[in-house]
């Protein structure tokens, strides 16, 4: 029988698309100087955005799983996948607390760091 997990826990997806980084083969390729430095960015920026989150208690990372051509090419899509802890001290994973937490702290979904956001691209999936 499996090992019993330590903490029990969820993940949810967060996709948006950026619109001022022009998607090219490197971005495809995970092995790429391109998707590792822009991966790292981003994580880094996911990161800084839920950590001011409500579920920042319980949140433990997001990992940047894919980066896709969108709109010919001409903008890029994220596909990164969240992971928290679920405790019952922790606060509970909302799906709609959360897109409109992330909405709000990338300016109605236009801006993340330095990249230009579709603000209707943004979706949450817990």
């Amino acid at each position: 029988s499996p090992a019993p997990h330590l903490a029990r826990g969820g993940d949810f997806t967060v996709n948006f698309t950026m619109t001022n980084l022009p998607y090219t083969s490197a971005l495809g390729n995970p092995n790429s100087k391109k998707f590792i430095a822009t991966k790292k960015a981003l994580t880094y920026l996911l990161d800084r955005v839920l950590k001011n989150s409500s579920i920042s208690p319980a949140y433990t990372g997001c990992t940047v799983v894919a980066l896709r051509s969108k709109k010919d090419r001409d903008d890029t899509g994220v596909d990164a996948i969240c992971s928290y802890r679920d405790e019952p001290s922790d606060p509970k994973f909302n799906r709609v607390t959360v897109y409109r937490e992330l909405s709000d702290m990338t300016n109605s979904v236009t801006k993340l760091g330095h990249y230009s956001l579709n603000s209707q691209s943004l979706y949450v999936d817990g």
